[in-house]
């Protein structure tokens, strides 16, 4: 039980480097450092969006339009370490217990 936790804690922390990823590649592009039209960028950009757009999108449709400024992935970073930490919590009072 112990190495399922471990591994789903992983998953999330992985997940997360992979949104702040998504967020500074998606500043690079709107200031014009990264160029889109290189095909290997293009290829690990459009990676990325279809790896965390299906949670980003949700969130989206609940928050405010705040013009240019995207919060998504803030909340959904958010999100995730509060169910890591509810994950241990639940199960590490559970493996505390045998």
């Amino acid at each position: 039980m112990q190495s399922l936790l471990i591994l789903i804690t992983q998953v999330i922390q992985l997940y997360t480097w992979v949104i702040i990823i998504g967020a500074v590649l998606s500043w690079l592009i709107a200031f014009g450092v990264i160029n889109t039209h290189n095909r290997f960028v293009y290829s690990v950009v459009d990676i990325i969006y279809r790896v965390t757009e299906p949670a980003l999108r949700p969130i989206r449709r609940f928050l405010p339009d705040l013009g240019g400024i995207d919060i998504s992935p803030v909340v959904l970073l958010l999100l995730l370490y509060f169910l890591q930490n509810l994950i241990w919590e639940i199960y590490g009072s559970y493996m505390a217990s045998f």
